[in-house]
């Protein structure tokens, strides 16, 4: 089954701003968002209509070009500068796309990075499918 991830920013407009609406493979725990709003309503939705997790989550401390949402006891978000735990999960990027994060360095300082994501997709949107890839981490 696929999951659709709703993500809103509550920072603009009457009643937020459309950021996301990505569809992965059911079943992670764990996915990274790329550029995330620090004011995020979060929605994730089985194929079948029915509500994985809702929330909101706001980004607490400092900015950070990825953030982790965590579907562990609810949903949680956390800013993150990847390590290679990290490398594997699913990256939701806005306007819908989702990669998978391949490679990423960073100064210890955080004056810069760089990464890599990795697309795939197939045709039909397969309840479940992947790309045959062993680093991809559930």
């Amino acid at each position: 089954m696929n999951w659709t991830w709703n993500i809103r920013s509550r920072d603009g407009g009457m009643n937020g701003l459309e950021f996301t609406r990505a569809t992965t493979a059911g079943g992670f725990t764990r996915v990274l968002v790329h550029a995330a709003p620090g004011q995020a309503s979060v929605e994730v939705f089985a194929d079948d209509g029915g509500v994985v997790v809702r929330g909101d989550v706001d980004r607490a401390g400092e900015y950070s070009p990825i953030t982790l949402l965590t579907l562990e006891g609810g949903l949680t978000r956390k800013e993150v500068w990847p390590d290679d735990s990290l490398l594997g999960l699913p990256v939701l990027i806005a306007g819908g796309e989702v990669g998978i994060l391949t490679e990423w360095h960073h100064a210890e300082d955080h004056s810069w990075w760089k990464w890599s994501v990795e697309f795939s997709n197939h045709t039909g949107r397969p309840a479940d499918w992947a790309p045959p890839d062993p680093k991809v981490k559930h």
